[in-house]
């Protein structure tokens, strides 16, 4: 049994998608599972390919000439390799993603597909007119003639149902790889300090938590915002905008990070803001919540059990409850902030290590392939 996995794009600046599927990828090497991954070459100065160079990812020559991303070397190499026998796609709406499903239906191999919250109904939205033609002369097929679809929640189960696919669904998390250097990044003491940390776009709704700043500033209270990542030019240009108009000093923008800095600036906070209209897993929440900091998500993503584990607040993310949760954080002591954190990082160890991801990804794998008794995890 080998398996291919591909997406469209694998640079450190892809977001989210491109690291969860790093992730498994090296949780399920770890383990010996033998998994390749396809994927075009970056085509920027200013962004590096994931990873260290691994053998298993198959990266081919950037060649793509089109936003849709229409690769011949991608097509070729599909077609052409006959090592595997289950393909496997992270995201919709690219070249990449619906080639691999033509590719195995043609080759009359099982596919999957993790959408990676694309079919969430605010996802879909975003162009929805481009979606729509794509949807009708490409990725109806794709998605209905799944062998299965992948999803990291029951919330997101619900909305591929809406869509209409009623094939076989898998929910499996997105695996945490903490790295090696997590027990040695320590919590920092010093004034409150609040933070979004994610890629810049409206969908996030980051001002939110500048709106929410601004009703706190009245009161007179000392905190500090950190504003980190990059994404859409206008839309941190907006961020920025009104800063400036509410004459908030105490806002910093810091860029995009990544690797250590990434998890020393989480545990900096007091507490983590993602008040996103929707969220498919939230990366950012669990690797918060591993470093031992609280995080306020917006009903949007589907993390409930930061009220049920006590690790922090899972409810609507206006600003006045944002400011509310501040001014809460603002009185509460050390102790209890720390009892917070320490609940998050319990949280994490018991039901979203790496390990328990990929045992079910490759028990999701054998089923397939293989047969026996259906994966508790896999729904009809």
């Amino acid at each position: 049994m080998k398996i291919l996995q591909t997406i469209a794009g694998f640079g450190i600046k892809s977001g989210g998608t491109s690291t969860c599927t790093y992730d498994l990828l090296t949780a399920l090497h770890k383990v010996g599972f033998n998994a390749d991954l396809l994927t075009l070459d970056v085509n920027s100065l200013d962004n590096k390919l994931m990873g260290d160079g691994e053998q298993w990812i198959k990266l081919l020559p950037y060649d793509s000439l089109t936003p849709y991303g229409y690769s011949p070397s991608l097509k070729h190499f599909l077609y052409m390799q006959n090592d595997y026998s289950l393909y496997h796609t992270h995201g919709l709406w690219m070249y990449c993603n619906h080639i691999t499903c033509k590719a195995a239906r043609e080759k009359g191999l099982p596919y999957i597909i993790t959408p990676h919250g694309m079919l969430y109904p605010q996802a879909l939205k975003h162009s929805y007119w481009k979606k729509w033609i794509l949807m009708q002369m490409l990725f109806n097929k794709d998605i209905y003639s799944a062998t299965c679809v992948h999803v990291t929640c029951k919330q997101e189960m619900d909305h591929i149902r809406n869509f209409g696919y009623n094939g076989l669904v898998a929910i499996i998390p997105n695996p945490i790889n903490t790295p090696l250097y997590i027990n040695e990044i320590k919590r920092k003491k010093g004034s409150a300090r609040f933070g979004f940390l994610g890629r810049l776009h409206p969908i996030k709704r980051v001002e939110q938590i500048i709106y929410a700043a601004a009703l706190l500033k009245k009161q007179e209270r000392d905190f500090e915002i950190l504003i980190i990542g990059k994404g859409d030019a206008k839309y941190e240009q907006f961020l920025r905008s009104e800063t400036t108009r509410l004459h908030l000093s105490n806002v910093q923008f810091l860029g995009f990070i990544d690797g250590r800095e990434k998890y020393e600036q989480l545990a900096s906070l007091s507490t983590l803001f993602v008040p996103s209209y929707s969220e498919n897993f939230g990366m950012i929440i669990p690797e918060a919540l591993s470093v031992g900091t609280p995080v306020m998500a917006s009903l949007g993503t589907p993390w409930e059990e930061l009220n049920i584990r006590k690790c922090g607040w899972w409810e609507e993310c206006s600003p006045e409850n944002i400011a509310k949760i501040m001014d809460i954080i603002l009185n509460m002591t050390s102790e209890q902030l720390n009892e917070m954190g320490n609940q998050g990082k319990l949280l994490i160890k018991e039901s979203y290590t790496a390990e328990k991801a990929t045992e079910k990804m490759i028990n999701l794998y054998t089923w397939i392939l293989n047969g026996g008794e259906k994966p508790e995890f896999v729904y009809e």
